[in-house]
């Protein structure tokens, strides 16, 4: 019986947050903003899912940014339907924004929003990973 309690315990806890299976997780090329473009590496981190700087490139290849490693998508938390909200970090203004993220297949729709969610700016990310 107190296996079974705790077994369930463990279930009912992992349920609410991201998980290895979730949509999300894996490694994303971003479109190209101000020059250049990178690799976000999405991964559980406590109930949501954040993603880190992996890799930058500009027209002449790949390069060390200083911003290798900064997290990009942060506290995304998943809804359950392949949606899901928290915040986006862009690098060119150095602003965080609300964030809302989709994910269908191989395709991330991510979202950096002002004005209570009224007005959005996009990018879509493919799976490379």
């Amino acid at each position: 019986m107190k296996h079974l309690i705790l077994a369930a315990a463990a279930a009912f806890a992992l349920a609410g947050g991201a998980s290895a299976q979730d949509a999300a997780i894996g490694t994303w090329q971003t479109e190209v903003d101000d020059g250049a473009f990178a690799y976000i590496t999405i991964a559980p981190c406590g109930t949501a899912v954040c993603g880190a700087i992996a890799r930058t490139f500009n027209s002449e290849g790949e390069y060390d940014s200083p911003n290798l490693g900064r997290q990009i998508v942060i506290d995304m938390a998943p809804n359950g339907d392949g949606t899901y909200n928290g915040q986006v970090w862009r690098p060119s203004n150095d602003r965080i924004y609300v964030g809302k993220m989709d994910v269908a297949g191989d395709a991330l729709r991510l979202r950096g929003c002002v004005a209570g969610g009224l007005i959005c700016a996009s990018q879509n990310w493919v799976r490379i990973e």
